[in-house]
């Protein structure tokens, strides 16, 4: 398991310092010129997230040092704001574990 390190760039400031007060505050860098921006979540136990992680870098989706490392949900939630027009689109799906 590959882990990024170094500064997270789409949390503010608060999330970075683990203060657990507010909500994890998730931006929206700008996308790079004719590219479109999705942003992907993967919630559920370490060790589900991890494991979807290493599927899609086996389906070669997305490389495993390209996402960030785990972060903990704060008891206050997450905040996702989008831009004006996104939409987005939960799957939820059930692995086995054990």
């Amino acid at each position: 398991m590959q882990k990024h390190v170094g500064p997270l760039p789409y949390l503010v400031s608060s999330a970075q310092k683990r203060e657990a007060t507010s909500p994890l505050l998730l931006a929206n860098p700008e996308a790079q010129s004719g590219r479109e921006r999705l942003r992907h979540l993967v919630i559920g136990s370490p060790e589900g997230v991890w494991a979807t992680i290493n599927l899609l870098h086996v389906l070669n989706y997305a490389e495993q040092a390209t996402w960030n490392q785990l972060i903990a949900i704060p008891e206050s939630g997450i905040l996702i704001t989008p831009e004006q027009g996104e939409v987005f689109s939960l799957l939820r799906r059930d692995r086995p574990v054990g």
